[in-house]
């Protein structure tokens, strides 16, 4: 046999062990039993969804069933906009411009003209305020134009929303909180909301389909008002399962994203929460789903009633995010158990 010949058997030999080996990489994950559960809840879901699944640095699942509602597609994401919110504001005390501690009435001056000025930047994050909130219903956090900044809202929470409790003695789930802490972050940076998350978050998460600017009316709404698209989302969750670093550049300290998503405020009765959250524990922004016996959220999300169920398994170390265009959140938390179950069970995860 020449030395051609030999060279040549041998680089075909290594070439098919190579691929032996890789072989079993690309096909480790089933995610059948996740086809299955979404074709079975299709009624309720709609005929446009968008699932994806990120572990061990890549995507290994993505799910479009509309060619036109895709993971580039910029939807309204709603109350899953507050995980972006809560992790902004936490980039600034990071930085040292603001701290959990800041009153709200020291940047914001009507607040403390109406005896509102004992508010803090924990209690806005954590939905402690104490301020009257908006009615309770299924309509209650979707976004309005009823404002033309959060200037003037923050006028009218001065003026003509009551002081209901002192802050940190109750939890109610609302707006109030969110958008007194996006105002504050405008104080601080003399930018609007928009720009501000922009520039600390969305920006180095590259989140080009991101935004918190209605196009409609220029409404600005750090509470319900985000849009996003699946990919960009998914950018933020991976950001967090690396404990703030994304490819390679940190946007948020360990520290930071500790405190996010350690259960906050235990022993508070509850006065409202959405369905689905009943008897969770609440972080800064998200939801801990599930949790170690120290307060430390293992699974957090925010889902919202606009359809948006992204989440984070710190115990199978991946990151998910379902979307639908239409949506009845009368299933929602159902929803969203049958899909986790089905992504645990695909990745080997309990």
């Amino acid at each position: 046999m020449s030395h051609k010949t030999l060279s040549i058997c041998l680089y075909f030999s290594l070439l098919t062990v190579f691929l032996l080996f890789l072989q079993p990489v690309k096909g480790q994950y089933n995610f059948s039993g996740v086809d299955d559960m979404l074709q079975k809840n299709q009624k309720v879901l709609g005929k446009q969804v968008i699932a994806l699944v990120w572990k061990d640095g890549k995507i290994i699942y993505r799910k479009e069933t509309d060619e036109e509602f895709n993971s580039k597609a910029q939807v309204p994401v709603g109350a899953s906009g507050q995980w972006l919110t809560a992790a902004t504001a936490m980039i600034y005390v990071d930085e040292g411009k603001l701290s959990l501690d800041t009153k709200a009435g020291k940047l914001i001056p009507i607040l403390a003209k109406y005896m509102k000025a004992y508010i803090n930047l924990r209690h806005c994050l954590t939905h402690t305020t104490g301020i009257e909130a908006e009615k309770t219903g299924v309509g209650k956090l979707l976004p309005k134009a009823k404002f033309e900044s959060l200037e003037e809202e923050m006028n009218h929470f001065a003026a003509k929303r009551e002081i209901v409790t002192n802050p940190e003695t109750e939890f109610y789930y609302s707006q109030v909180g969110m958008n007194i802490a996006g105002r504050m972050l405008e104080v601080v940076s003399r930018k609007t909301f928009d720009r501000v998350v922009q520039e600390k978050l969305l920006r180095p998460l590259k989140m080009r389909g991101t935004t918190f600017f209605n196009f409609d009316n220029l409404y600005i709404n750090p509470s319900v008002g985000a849009q996003s698209t699946a990919n960009d989302y998914m950018n933020f969750l991976v950001m967090l399962l690396n404990n703030g670093m994304f490819e390679g550049k940190r946007v948020m300290s360990e520290k930071a994203i500790e405190e996010m998503e350690k259960a906050q405020l235990t022993n508070l009765p509850v006065k409202y929460t959405p369905k689905g959250t009943e008897n969770l524990h609440y972080g800064m922004g998200a939801w801990l789903m599930e949790e170690d016996a120290q307060g430390k959220g293992t699974v957090l999300s925010s889902p919202s009633l606009t359809g948006t169920w992204p989440f984070i398994d710190r115990k199978n170390n991946y990151a998910a995010i379902l979307l639908v265009k239409s949506h009845s959140n009368e299933q929602g938390k159902e929803i969203y158990t049958q899909f986790k179950a089905a992504v645990d069970e695909a990745i080997g995860g309990k």
